[in-house]
């Protein structure tokens, strides 16, 4: 399957976005909490409400748009997450926290479900489960590792004060950070073939 520069890219990006993935997953709630956002935990399960809408909208977008498209545009919606956690506010632009919270339907769904069909696809049934379970390590063993390990080190580099932290500066690594994988990927994946799920 390495021998296949397309997928050794989608592998690679993969664990990389895991990277910025930790940052959602451990900093979201407390700067939320932190931008006045009240029921913060009630508001944040927009996302995953977000995630079934678009998982079913995956077979719509896969005949029209094809792997490569569906890929990128998962990679571009975690950028613009991450913007709109840095700058939005609970009280004055909240609007735009729920714009960052609602596109993890798009940012999870494009890239990590559209990565197992892609997967499929190009494993074939032989070595098919051997290729899930290896992305799921590396993306959920490895990247997310790497991850959480940033992302603490990281916020406490930041804070401000007693409790306060500087979260435009914050959302700022996760954010440059997708940015850079979404490039490598735009730049070196080639498989760009429109494919039916079976």
């Amino acid at each position: 399957l390495f021998k296949d520069r397309s997928f050794l890219i989608f592998f690679i990006s993969s664990i990389l976005i895991c990277i910025p993935l930790s940052f959602y997953y451990a900093m979201a709630n407390p700067s939320l909490t932190d931008s006045h956002m009240s029921n913060v935990e009630n508001k944040m399960s927009l996302g995953q409400v977000s995630e079934v809408v678009f998982m079913l909208l995956i077979p719509f977008a896969f005949t029209r748009l094809g792997v490569k498209k569906m890929l990128i545009v998962g990679l571009i919606a975690w950028i613009i997450r991450f913007v709109c956690f840095g700058y939005g506010d609970g009280i004055s632009s909240e609007w735009i926290l729920f714009i960052g919270i609602i596109l993890h339907g798009v940012c999870y769904d494009f890239f990590f479900v559209t990565g197992q069909i892609y997967t499929d696809q190009v494993a074939g049934p032989r070595v098919r489960s051997s290729a899930q379970g290896l992305i799921t390590l590396a993306t959920y063993g490895v990247g997310m590792y790497i991850g959480f390990y940033l992302a603490g080190s990281y916020v406490d580099k930041y804070k401000v004060g007693e409790s306060g932290h500087d979260w435009p500066t914050i959302w700022l690594f996760p954010c440059l950070f997708a940015a850079g994988v979404a490039l490598m990927f735009l730049a070196f994946f080639r498989n760009n073939k429109k494919k039916t799920i079976a």
